[in-house]
């Protein structure tokens, strides 16, 4: 049996939820491995925005306060860690993951650095093909300033065979991350495609972290989750044959169930018979599962088909400004203060010829599901006396924005009575699109770094 757990499921998760899966990992004394999935289309984007300003950041921001805790108990406890943490600069990363290691003692760590997502100045869009699912975006006219491919496990595994303690990728499959270290574990033949499978159900269960263990999930007094603010991460105990059982770290809160295990499945699914990813094509729809104790799912039925000719890449274009600003209005007849604070912006923007586009939302009357033109803000009648206006502003010219932003601070005198708390931010903005590229136009690479 191997163990793999995961210890993040996003970019800005619990920074503590992988110490108890590390400690139930190093108690069962078999080694094993532990994944972080910190990155989405948004969060490589925001790392490339970081990376920009600073060539020694873009990685996941919370990344030592992660490690710091469990490094040492992974290294003696022969648990290997494998994330995407690397985001927007993997090597930048692992410089932080050698000092953490070096003040801790544990000189000598072999890092494996996997390479070759970043596509820029080497393959651009007129060598692939817009994905379909981007259809209805807008075209993008803004500078091209990042193109990341999603790698497979190919690499992962292979770092790891030749004595990677830690994996640090950029963009990647999310289940890349497990299966890689299940690969190398194991030695399963890449052509064996249903273990590939397997392994790749594996690493879609725990790639979201918590969502299989009770995270995502609560909805009281119809799905109840215990103690959710101790949630257990999940573990995935894995045979030779790919089945495996989906559990949690004794003591923790959170549930592993047939329910949480059918929902997240089924997450971010389009065709359950055709999942696409870099290794395989995965067919979830001959899969059972089966409680076989408190917190203990058992998985089986995964079938796997060739993989895709071309893989996912997100191409990122710098993009608009854009900016915030909300106040709020309390007391009597405030809903028709609030009303009036978002008719005087309206007019402003015209007076002053900011050629910006222009939202408003009252929260506490159509603050979720409102048009751009506000229509339901203005048939509804609000219960209630405490609401707060948020503002949104984006235009190509920072000036604009910034100029509506401050319209907004001017309501504290200039607009209606009674308003207050006003807080605002600007902050450029990047604009991601999805591309498919031949796959004989993406290599992969691994380089060994050592904490001396």
């Amino acid at each position: 049996m191997f163990r793999i757990g995961s210890g993040a499921g996003f970019s800005g998760d619990r920074v503590d939820a992988a110490q108890s899966v590390v400690a139930e990992l190093a108690a069962a004394g078999e080694g094993g491995a532990i994944i972080f999935e910190t990155m989405g289309e948004r969060t490589l984007a925001l790392g490339q925005i970081s990376r920009r300003t600073d060539p020694d950041k873009g990685y996941e921001p919370l990344l030592e306060e992660i490690v710091t805790p469990i490094l040492r108990t992974c290294i003696e406890s022969n648990i290997a860690i494998v994330s995407n943490f690397g985001c927007a600069n993997p090597p930048a990363a692992a410089r932080l993951l050698a000092r953490i290691a070096r003040e801790q003692g544990l000189g000598g760590i072999r890092i494996g650095i996997v390479e070759g997502d970043d596509l820029l100045g080497r393959v651009g869009p007129d060598q692939m093909e817009r994905w379909d699912g981007d259809g209805r975006l807008p075209a993008v006219d803004g500078e091209l300033i990042a193109v990341n491919a999603y790698l497979g496990a190919r690499t992962i595994a292979d770092a790891l065979n030749e004595g990677a303690q830690i994996v640090v990728t950029g963009r990647v499959a999310d289940p890349a991350l497990v299966l890689g270290p299940l690969v190398a574990h194991f030695g399963w033949d890449w052509n064996d495609l249903d273990r590939i499978a397997a392994g790749t159900l594996i690493g879609h269960l725990l790639e979201c972290g918590s969502q299989v263990s009770g995270g995502f999930f609560a909805d009281p007094g119809i799905k109840d989750v215990p103690r959710p603010a101790e949630i257990g991460f999940p573990i995935a105990e894995v045979e030779e044959d790919g089945t495996f059982v989906i559990t949690k770290a004794r003591g923790t809160g959170g549930v592993v169930s047939l329910k949480t295990v059918k929902e997240q499945i089924l997450y971010e699914i389009h065709d359950p018979a055709a999942y696409l990813t870099p290794d395989v094509t995965l067919d979830l729809s001959e899969v059972e599962i089966a409680e076989i104790g408190p917190d203990r799912v058992r998985v089986t039925g995964a079938k796997g088909h060739e993989a895709p000719e071309k893989l996912k890449a997100t191409l990122c274009y710098e993009g608009d400004w854009f900016g915030e600003a909300a106040i709020s209005y309390a007391g009597p007849n405030s809903a028709a203060r609030a009303k009036l604070a978002v008719e005087i912006i309206h007019d402003r923007l015209k007076l002053r010829n900011l050629d910006v586009q222009f939202r408003a939302d009252i929260v506490g009357i159509a603050s979720c599901f409102d048009s751009a033109e506000g229509t339901l803000r203005q048939d509804i009648t609000p219960a209630g006396n405490d609401f707060r206006v948020r503002f949104a502003f984006s235009s190509h010219s920072e000036k604009a924005v910034r100029a509506a932003v401050q319209d907004v601070g001017a309501l504290y005198c200039c607009g209606p009575a009674g308003g207050g708390g006003i807080r605002s931010s600007v902050r450029a903005r990047l604009t991601t699109q999805s591309y498919l590229v031949p796959r004989e136009l993406v290599s992969s690479r691994f380089v060994m770094a050592e904490a001396i």
